[in-house]
């Protein structure tokens, strides 16, 4: 890349240029925000600028498809952190604008270009620029009333959109659409889950979770299809108002909420000539292939923290959780302390009243051991590799869960036999 220079055309005003900054945060996400957090906890004093493309003060995710959807809290709830905070931090939140190209020296420092024609130099970059969601292709996948749910403006139209419908397609069996299926039929809508794979959340839970969360959700009256095929969505007026399937079937909807998984935004990783595969990739420390941009959150192509992970392997973790540590660990490498990320990853999902909550990967399983106690309507997956716990699924079940993630975290294991009997406790097993 060139040597950031402030250039202007003959007759027109060079860019504007904004204050020159210690460290530029592009992505005032969940990671964004903990790693301004954590760089002031570590004594960082240099200026830092947060940047995010949104028209909002930066807030968190995992509500908008529950509470915030149903008015159980409103937009103050989700916000991280005052006005005050950043302005007490030094830290310059710059709302709504999107980063369009860089330009990087050898030492890491540069210059980025705003799509207002802003320039950002800084001393070091961080990115932070999460992921989007993928988009449906279809014949009529543009009609009004087609969304997604991805950020608060998402939601904001949603919960526009809501009061004048009776009837939803939720295209996508996946964690987001799940939970925003559970919230509009608690709206009293009738919601219709077209799900492409054989089977529910394919791609974060085993076979057992899939079959549960299919039974239970059934029970509670969503109209489910798995390895459900969509022709073409029809529309009105320029407003969608059915879904038709492969089969011939065509289901009415005046809202079809897409929900079938993201892409990360490599883009300014790749214009900085960065390691993409899957993400951006990036070291123990959440440092790029430059050595100097610091990549962290769902964007992020990184080693496995799992201590016991094999040797090489790599994964993109889209959570709460891995955005918060992995922010930590780059807020260590940029104070000069390369700290690897080594952790168990957890995640958690709430639709209706069941509360899934992962603790561990269960990459590379070979047996699994169910544990269900169905009038407390708890229920238990746990994932062994050669004999030893790897990952837990638990539905209501918090003591399953807490007692695997101190396991894992311990290096110790929980004995597959007697993990079997739901009566006993799973943290009197670890040894």
């Amino acid at each position: 890349m060139n040597t950031a220079t402030a250039v202007s055309t003959a007759g027109a005003p060079a860019p504007a240029a904004h204050t020159a900054t210690g460290l530029l945060i592009i992505g005032a996400s969940q990671s964004g925000v903990q790693l301004a957090i954590s760089l002031r906890a570590l004594g960082y004093t240099e200026h830092i600028t947060l940047l995010g493309d949104e028209d909002h003060r930066p807030y968190q995710r995992p509500a908008l498809s529950k509470e915030f959807l149903q008015d159980k809290i409103g937009s103050e709830s989700l916000i991280f952190r005052s006005n005050d905070y950043w302005d007490e931090h030094n830290v310059t939140l710059v709302k709504g604008e999107r980063i369009q190209d860089i330009d990087s020296n050898p030492d890491g420092s540069g210059v980025a270009v705003g799509s207002s024609g802003i320039r950002y130099p800084y001393t070091r970059l961080a990115l932070a620029v999460g992921a989007r969601p993928r988009r449906f292709e279809a014949e009529g996948s543009d009609l009004h009333g087609v969304v997604y749910l991805r950020n608060a403006d998402d939601a904001l139209h949603l919960k526009d959109l809501a009061p004048n419908a009776t009837d939803v397609v939720v295209i996508g069996g996946g964690f987001i659409g799940l939970e925003a299926a559970s919230s509009l039929q608690a709206m009293g809508k009738k919601v219709t889950v077209l799900e492409y794979g054989p089977r529910l959340v394919g791609r974060a839970v085993g076979e057992d979770t899939s079959g549960y969360f299919l039974r239970k959700h059934r029970e509670r009256g969503l109209d489910i299809h798995l390895e459900a095929r969509v022709r073409k969505i029809h529309g009105a007026d320029g407003q969608v108002s059915a879904v038709e399937l492969e089969t011939g079937e065509v289901i009415d909807a005046q809202i079809v909420l897409v929900g079938i998984g993201v892409i990360p935004n490599t883009e300014l990783g790749e214009k900085l000539g960065l390691d993409i595969e899957n993400g951006i990739v990036v070291d123990h420390a959440a440092l790029a292939s430059d050595g100097h941009t610091l990549v962290v959150g769902d964007v992020a192509n990184m080693p496995n923290p799992v201590p016991s992970a094999p040797e090489g392997e790599r994964i993109r973790l889209e959570s709460v959780n891995n955005a918060v540590e992995h922010a930590k660990v780059a807020a260590y490498a940029l104070m000069g302390q390369r700290e690897a990320y080594a952790g168990i990853p957890w995640f958690w999902s709430n639709q209706a009243d069941m509360k899934l909550q992962i603790a561990g990967l269960s990459l590379g399983f070979d047996s699994t051991v169910k544990r269900e106690v169905p009038e407390k309507g708890k229920f238990t997956v746990l994932y062994y590799r050669d004999g030893r716990i790897i990952a837990a699924d638990c539905v209501n079940a918090p003591l399953d869960f807490m007692a695997v993630k101190q396991a894992l975290a311990a290096g110790k294991n929980i004995d597959p036999q007697a993990s079997a009997d739901p009566a006993v406790q799973l943290k009197t097993l670890i040894a």
